[in-house]
């Protein structure tokens, strides 16, 4: 797993340079648009609200001693909690949003590293692009907050709180390494295949989605350059892996790709 990890961060490398040869700017137009407006709205959400969270923590501090000191503690905590809850659901609005902008890229990107343009694939339409991006992030939003709520808990407590905070890292990590990757799997896998795909090569995925998270916190322009050279660099690892598995036919007639080889 350590292994498809380096190699899902070592993907990033070249991204620029593959975007330009291939053109694709023009492609991420829309998805930038919605990661910056979702990214921007969700900051609003932490400056105007964490007060107010904290002061709905703060509540349960019933004695006058501390309570100041506690005060400042629980808008600390306020802030927090929006700021890690706002990040997964921007990570999931905007990758469900832009599925149908992404799956050209991905394709183009398959194309040109395979060295052939016709290849076998599921043909999928605009509408069932959304579909499925809606459908793959609304149930890794569900796994994620699943996971996340009991480690934000624990990431409070001294000590524990440190392994829960890495734990909280690779959880976000690995569900939005699963998304990009789908862009890519979508054409030959449904959704089921997708889930057990993903589970498989869980190391590409966080890998991927380490690198996005992080970048994510480069202000203003992590909202920019996230989402186009995080999902080049998964498009990229996921179609190596595919190819190496046999699981692209370029060769075939028939119109329904490989099963998954388990």
């Amino acid at each position: 797993m350590f292994k498809n990890i380096i190699n899902a961060v070592k993907a990033y490398f070249g991204t620029f340079k593959l975007i330009s040869t291939l053109g694709l700017w023009k492609y991420f137009a829309i998805p930038v648009l919605i990661s910056v407006v979702t990214g921007l709205t969700f900051v609003t959400l932490v400056y105007f609200f964490s007060s107010a969270i904290g002061q709905f923590i703060a509540r349960a501090w019933v004695w006058e001693w501390g309570a100041e000191t506690f005060a400042t503690i629980s808008n600390f905590i306020g802030g927090v909690l929006i700021l890690v809850v706002g990040l997964i659901l921007y990570k999931h609005i905007v990758m469900a949003l832009s599925a149908p902008f992404m799956s050209p890229v991905s394709e183009k990107i398959e194309a040109h590293l395979l060295g052939k343009a016709n290849y076998v694939h599921r043909k999928t339409s605009f509408a069932k692009q959304l579909s499925r991006g809606v459908r793959i992030n609304m149930r890794n939003l569900g796994k994620e907050l699943l996971f996340m709520i009991p480690l934000l808990l624990l990431s409070f407590i001294p000590v524990i709180g440190i392994v829960a905070t890495i734990f909280i890292f690779l959880i976000q990590a690995y569900y939005v390494g699963f998304g990009n990757m789908d862009y890519t799997m979508e054409r030959y896998f449904n959704y089921k295949e997708s889930v057990q795909f993903v589970r498989k090569h869980r190391g590409t995925a966080i890998g991927n989605g380490m690198v996005f998270v992080l970048m994510l916190f480069i202000p203003i322009l992590g909202f920019i350059i996230t989402l186009p050279i995080s999902v080049v660099a998964a498009s990229t690892e996921t179609v190596k892996i595919l190819n190496e598995k046999g699981l692209i036919d370029t060769n075939s007639s028939s119109e329904t790709p490989k099963e998954i080889k388990k």
